[in-house]
This record gives structure tokens, C-alpha cells and sequence, in this order.
């Protein structure tokens, strides 16, 4: 297992199998890395930067991400619970980092404020997640489940919601112009209009 060290670059590394729950790192650079059943769970990534980087069935939960970069980066099959994306550093000048999550859990976790157009979320399970504030322009979020999750003055506009449920957004609060929805989920939008449907 390939130990990681502080102010160390990683460039084009297989990380497999690689344990580092509740460990703490600073300043490290990751670029064309894959990360395969790795457990970061609790770890702090502090300054650091994940550039064109893959995670593979890894888990993610509640790592710290605190003034980190990541551009390109595409999770899949992994666990990511309770993980406040806020907290990484996002250029203001630039709006589409390149984010992509398949198949992946990422209950309580939070997005607040963030401006991430273009974000994919595909397969995902997303309950109890902070949107608010948020702007995901021309977003895919695709047979995902949006359990208790919060949308409020969010920028939906041009995403696809396409057979993803249990979302309850209300249109009055948030922009959703252009946005695509199921035509059988859509109906609890009508819910923030206060429209009662019949049989």
C-alpha cells in the first residue's frame, strides 16, 4: 500500500485497497489518479488537489475537504455520507468542474451555495441533502432519490430530472425554467401551487 505523504504530487497512480480512515493530510496533488476500494472515511484532505482523478466502490463519508481543489474528478459505486462539499475551494470564475457521481450514496451531505453548472448525478441516492442557494445550471440528475432534500432559491435552470423521485421543490422558490421532470414525478410540483388533483 503506498503511504501518502504531505506536499507529496501523485501523478497517473492506482491507489487499491488503500486505508487511510481518520488520517489527516495537507497539501498533496493528485492528477490522473484511480482510487479503488479505498476507505478515506473521516480523513481530512487539506489544501489539496484531485485533478482528472477516478474513486472506484471507495468510501467518502464525512471527509473534510477544507480549501481543496477538484476538477475532473468522477465517483462511482462509492459511499459519500455526510460530506460538505462547501467547504472545497471553487474558483468564482469558473462554473463547471467537471463532477460526476454514478451510482453513489450521498445522504446528509450539503452543496449549500455552490455554483456547480453541469453537475452529474446519476443513480444516486441524495436523501436529506442541502441544495439551497445553489446554482446547477444545465445539470443531469437522473434516477436519483431526493428524499427530504432541500431546494430553496436554486438555479435549476435546463437540468434534467428525468426518472428521479421524491424531490419536492417548489416552484415558486426556485428557478426550474427549461428544466426537464418524469411527467408521473412532476405532478408534486403542482403541490406548490396548491392545485388539488382528482381521479
Amino acid at each position: 500500500m503506498k503511504v501518502l505523504v504531505d506536499g507529496e504530487s501523485y501523478l497517473d497512480i492506482l491507489f487499491e485497497k488503500h486505508l487511510g480512515p481518520h488520517k489527516h493530510f495537507n497539501h498533496i496533488e493528485f492528477e490522473d489518479c484511480q482510487f479503488v476500494d479505498c476507505d478515506f472515511s473521516e480523513t481530512q484532505f487539506k489544501n489539496c488537489k484531485f485533478l482528472n482523478c477516478i474513486f472506484e466502490r471507495c468510501n467518502f463519508s464525512l471527509v473534510d475537504l477544507s480549501n481543496s481543489k477538484l476538477f475532473e474528478v468522477r465517483f462511482q459505486d462509492s459511499k459519500l455520507i455526510g460530506v460538505d462539499w462547501a467547504k472545497a475551494e471553487w474558483a468564482i470564475y469558473h462554473l463547471d468542474f467537471e463532477l460526476n457521481f454514478t451510482r453513489c450514496i450521498l445522504n446528509d451531505s450539503s452543496f449549500f451555495e455552490l455554483k456547480l453548472h453541469e453537475l452529474v448525478l446519476d443513480e444516486c441516492k441524495l436523501h436529506d441533502v442541502d441544495f439551497r442557494e445553489g446554482d446547477f445550471t444545465n445539470s443531469s440528475m437522473t434516477y436519483c432519490n431526493f428524499r427530504h432534500s432541500l431546494f430553496m432559491r436554486t438555479n435549476l435552470q435546463g437540468v434534467d430530472f428525468s426518472d428521479s423521485e421524491e424531490y419536492v421543490i417548489d416552484v415558486f422558490e426556485n428557478n426550474v425554467k427549461k428544466a426537464r421532470f418524469s411527467r408521473s414525478e412532476a405532478l408534486s410540483l403542482l403541490e406548490s401551487l396548491g392545485v388539488e388533483l382528482v381521479d
